[in-house]
């Protein structure tokens, strides 16, 4: 599944990578070569960064799915023993 970005996103990392250049690189970098780096990072590293976050969600829904049980469970025919419980009690 290729990574897109729209067309702001895009025009932003390219500005975003171009300033990385200029601020810690010896040489600069144009726009033509920045989208051409751009597009190499979606297609080569983006798999492995989306595929994390993937692995990541899922661990956290199976994690909360299996607490629902513990979370959400209401004791059934519970009308009776509570108003009797409430009556002891004054």
């Amino acid at each position: 599944m290729p990574i897109e970005l729209n067309r702001q996103q895009r025009t932003d990392a390219i500005a975003s990578l171009k300033r990385y250049f200029e601020e810690n690189l010896p040489e600069p970098i144009g726009d033509l070569p920045a989208g051409m780096l751009l597009d190499y990072l979606l297609e080569e590293i983006g798999p492995l960064v989306y595929n994390q976050a993937i692995s990541d969600a899922q661990s956290r829904l199976t994690s909360v799915v299996a607490d629902l049980t513990g979370d959400l469970y209401e004791k059934p025919l519970a009308y009776w023993p509570t108003l009797d419980s409430k009556r002891k009690r004054r």
